[in-house]
């Protein structure tokens, strides 16, 4: 995997922690948004659709901080928008590293030659680089020619000043197995870390609903992916759980935990994850693990979740599962995931609503055909 044994070390012991505390639900990594705007309007992105003033807010270093301090979670993701642009990211990447947290800077890499020097190679700081797929794809995915090169460019810089960089990859309907593990493949010779890959999450918000996958599309492409890198003999590296990359391969019934990945953004403590934006907000992070209802939402709950499968629902789950099951963890570790059997048993999707704000029975839920194919 793509993790350094150190990052694992370190959230291994947090984790630790938080079970000798018997603290059911628990951070592994903050989503911090501190802003929504971007120099790119791609497909399948929700998160660009605000107004002007709202596009125009920036999240001070101050609450920025005092953000990572209260959740306490041991990994930052900073995403956005585009973070590059907001002037003060030095110092509130120079804040969380200050604190020893490990923090992901995620960029699609189009400011980051211009911007580097205002950042110093750490252990606790890597690069997210939005890749979507090889040149065409990617340019396609980002509504603009070109960035493909620019971000390669800046992997290759980055690199060569020694810092920590992974690429950020996430799959839309009319993927090319081929050519997704030829990317993959590519990718390893950049030097960077590892892939964190996952299925697009279907915005309401998104300018395109066409680009989406269902669950079992979804599952389908990746086991297909897999086959080929191990048909290749390729050594991809994923910066994710083995565990989660068995759910991708439809190996594990999973529901999500959205408390693992909390979002703090220039509106204040998203509930109840990074995916759903229309939910409310809390004051604090301590108001939002406990207002959220969090019994109101996942698949066969909501139907807003009915079809996600993104890392930041799944991957805690997968690393619970990991702590109650480490054979089963090590044997996928060591072997990769399941391609050829049968899938896992899906949760039934929800395609009615909360009706008088009580969740439906799950017995009472109906099934649909989950691609809507």
């Amino acid at each position: 995997m793509g993790i350094p044994l150190v990052q694992s070390y370190r959230i291994g012991r947090y984790i630790l922690e938080q079970k000798l505390k018997r603290n059911k639900r628990y951070p592994l990594v903050l989503m911090l948004e501190p802003l929504f705007q971007c120099n790119l309007a791609c497909a399948g992105c929700g998160k660009i659709d605000y107004s002007a003033d709202i596009l125009r807010k920036r999240m001070s270093v101050e609450d920025a901080l005092a953000a990572v301090d209260e959740c306490g979670a041991p990994v930052v993701s900073i995403p956005g928008g585009e973070p590059l642009i907001h002037k003060e990211m030095p110092q509130i990447v120079k804040g969380i590293v200050e604190r020893k947290k490990f923090v992901y800077l995620c960029t699609n890499a189009l400011l980051l030659e211009q911007k580097i020097h205002d950042y110093e190679p750490s252990p606790y700081l890597t690069f997210s680089i939005h890749l979507d797929g090889n040149r065409d794809r990617h340019d396609e995915s980002v509504c603009r020619d070109g960035v493909f090169d620019k971000a390669i460019a800046a992997i290759k810089k980055a690199r060569q000043l020694g810092f920590r960089v992974t690429a950020n990859c996430t799959l839309y309907a009319g993927e090319d197995p081929d050519d997704v593990a030829d990317f993959f493949d590519y990718g390893m010779t950049l030097g960077i870390e590892g892939m964190m890959v996952s299925p697009g999450y279907s915005y309401e918000h998104a300018p395109r609903q066409d680009v989406f996958m269902g669950r079992r599309k979804s599952k389908t492409l990746f086991r297909e992916i897999f086959k080929r890198g191990r048909l290749r003999g390729s050594k991809w590296r994923f910066n994710q759980s083995s565990l989660f990359m068995d759910f991708l391969a439809g190996n594990q019934t999973f529901q999500c935990t959205p408390w693992a990945n909390p979002t703090y953004n220039v509106f204040g403590w998203q509930k109840p994850c990074y995916l759903l934006v229309d939910e409310g907000y809390a004051d604090s992070f301590e108001e939002l693990m406990a207002t959220t209802e969090w019994d109101r939402y996942g698949t066969g709950v909501n139907p807003k979740c009915d079809n996600c499968m993104a890392h930041c629902g799944y991957e805690g789950t997968a690393v619970e599962q990991m702590i109650a099951n480490p054979l089963q963890a090590l044997r996928v570790f060591v072997f990769g995931p399941d391609l050829d059997g049968e899938m896992a048993p899906e949760l039934p999707v929800l395609h009615g609503g909360l009706a008088d704000g009580v969740a439906i029975p799950i017995d009472h839920i109906g099934t649909i055909d989950r691609d809507g194919d």
